[in-house]
């Protein structure tokens, strides 16, 4: 087994947390070393979002 098939992931289509490869890859975002950093992946990419369109505009100016 991989590294990778023993972190968590965060399936988008169902709202579940995974650990290892159990949805198609499409539908999941991760990996994340924990469950609990998983379960917050919405805010996690959200937050990166903001945070790259910020840099994104500081680099406009």
């Amino acid at each position: 087994m991989s590294d990778a098939e023993h972190k968590y992931w965060y399936n988008m289509k169902t709202g579940a947390v995974e650990q290892g490869y159990e949805s198609a890859s499409a539908d999941r975002v991760g990996p994340f070393d924990t469950h609990v950093e998983a379960e917050h992946a919405l805010e996690t990419l959200r937050e990166n979002s903001a945070k790259w369109a910020e840099d994104d505009a500081a680099d406009d100016r």
